[in-house]
């Protein structure tokens, strides 16, 4: 079996042809900021930095109370319905209710409700 270099991505923990210590690409993040409103022109090099910091503790935090709601269910696969019952019952994540319902098998177009907000 191969071993990694001591100096490759693997050890060292970073992502092929991504810089520094986040994990989510900064300009998808960028390019969401800017269609948020026809209002945002110019963007820090920063900001998308704290966004996707931002973006990583939440779903951590999302994924921590959804597992929870998967053991609960004695099972070892988070579903979509642990999801929503993590949202449901987190008021901190009330914003997300409409679009993560508990019980349905309905699809939700995730694309379609940014387009709507736009």
């Amino acid at each position: 079996m191969r071993q990694a270099k001591k100096y490759s991505g693997i050890l060292s923990g970073g992502i092929p042809k991504r810089h520094g210590p986040h994990l989510l690409p900064l300009a998808r993040i960028k390019k969401i900021m800017k269609k948020s409103s026809v209002d945002v022109k110019m963007i820090s090099g920063e900001a998308p930095l704290v966004f996707s910091k931002a973006c990583e503790l939440f779903i951590e935090e999302l994924t921590k109370r959804s597992w929870n709601m998967t053991i609960q269910g004695k099972r070892r696969t988070i579903h979509k319905e642990d999801v929503a019952s993590a949202v449901a019952t987190t008021d901190v994540f009330d914003f997300l209710i409409d679009l993560v319902r508990p019980n349905t098998s309905n699809h939700v177009d995730l694309n379609e409700d940014l387009e709507k907000t736009q």
